[in-house]
């Protein structure tokens, strides 16, 4: 996340408020709903983009016995994240780019949110390529849906929530940028991946989730 931040202690209140955010528009249900499927005693997660590590303390909430890392390119998001977990939670948070990063083994899963709305066209057919060759069991995108009602409803909600300057006109930039479904389709079909194998779901408010089957 690039901000216009002066120093460590403004860009924490603005992934604070962005964490809120999530905890209002119910941003991690569909991730976590997916998981319980899928997942069960002694597995891995990676969260790319994992910001502020709100992701992985409800995955580690959820499940206590998971092995839980989050990876960022800014070093004061990790800072951040360290400072907002408990050590005892056992969450390691890694600063670097996720895709020259090499672990002794594959992940069992990878999941991201509000991450590829920042990417090109291009770049999301590779994060989708990539997805496939390092998540051993699977994979979760969640990002916002791109529509009128959120595009002009959010601005009006965060003003209310007196939520970060940043997060007030981000949020909207950010809508304007994310995908519909047809959209997700097309990046699906260039990246080589069938209806078989991904599924893409719509959730309230606004959030749509691509995601292996």
């Amino acid at each position: 996340m690039d901000t216009d931040c002066a120093d460590f202690e403004d860009y924490s209140r603005c992934l604070r408020d962005l964490s809120r955010v999530n905890v209002v528009t119910l941003t991690h249900r569909p991730m976590l709903a997916w998981l319980a499927k899928r997942a069960a005693g002694d597995f891995s997660v990676l969260d790319i983009a994992s910001g502020h590590g709100d992701a992985l303390r409800r995955i580690r909430a959820r499940f206590p016995a998971a092995r839980l890392t989050g990876i960022d390119l800014n070093p004061w998001a990790i800072r951040a994240a360290r400072a907002a977990t408990d050590p005892a939670a056992g969450i390691d948070f890694i600063e670097g780019d996720a895709f020259a990063h090499v672990p002794a083994k594959r992940f069992d899963f990878i999941v991201t949110s509000q991450f590829t709305h920042h990417l090109t066209d291009e770049q999301v057919v590779f994060f989708l390529r990539w997805l496939q060759e390092n998540a051993a069991q699977g994979w979760f995108i969640s990002d916002l849906h791109r529509h009128v009602l959120p595009y002009y409803g959010f601005p009006l909600l965060a003003r209310l929530m007196l939520w970060h300057r940043f997060v007030r006109g981000d949020g909207q930039i950010s809508i304007a940028c994310a995908f519909v479904r047809t959209e997700w389709q097309a990046l699906l079909r260039q990246a080589g991946i069938t209806d078989q194998r991904a599924a893409i779901t719509w959730h309230i408010p606004f959030r749509l989730c691509v995601a292996t089957r």
